[in-house]
């Protein structure tokens, strides 16, 4: 299934956080506080993105934290009704589009081992592994893969 037209990408606001945060808790096991999104709404260092439906309610969202000319995929998720449509992908595309017109010529991310659907989104949008975690997630605890990507010049 493909993303429907009704889907759009807006940047998020301090009303989509109590739903940014109902997603998290069902797609993450140890999910962000709602404060968290509240707190990065503000930070002159990040960026959220909303996935909105036709009814402009938030069914996924995407944060990115930028340092320099380099960026983190700090969090992705998308509501379970809403996955397999590529809202993920199209989150995804926007935050590395963006980050290339903000001058990030590295983006990295870490991801569960055992999240195989996150992993292919990514090494499909040209991300590599360049190294490995630890027990770096809880709940259960599990390794988490660090991957890279270089992004391209912008013309």
């Amino acid at each position: 299934m493909t993303v429907s037209s009704t889907v759009r990408v807006r940047p998020a606001t301090l009303i989509d956080v109590a739903v940014m945060a109902e997603i998290e808790v069902v797609a993450f096991s140890d999910p962000w506080p709602a404060s968290a999104f509240r707190d990065l709404l503000s930070a002159s260092h990040a960026r959220i993105t909303v996935a909105v439906d036709a009814h402009d309610l938030a069914v996924g969202y995407c944060v990115v934290l930028q340092a320099a000319d380099e960026a983190e995929i700090a969090n992705i998720a998308v509501a379970q009704a809403r996955r397999a449509q590529g809202i993920a992908g199209r989150l995804l595309d926007l935050a590395l589009k963006e980050a290339s017109i903000s001058g990030v010529t590295t983006v990295y991310l870490e991801v569960r081992l055992s999240n195989t659907s996150a992993r292919a989104l990514y090494l499909s949008r040209g991300f590599r592994q360049v190294g490995r975690r630890a027990a770096y997630y809880r709940f259960p605890t599990e390794d988490a893969l660090v991957l890279r990507r270089d992004q391209p010049a912008m013309q």
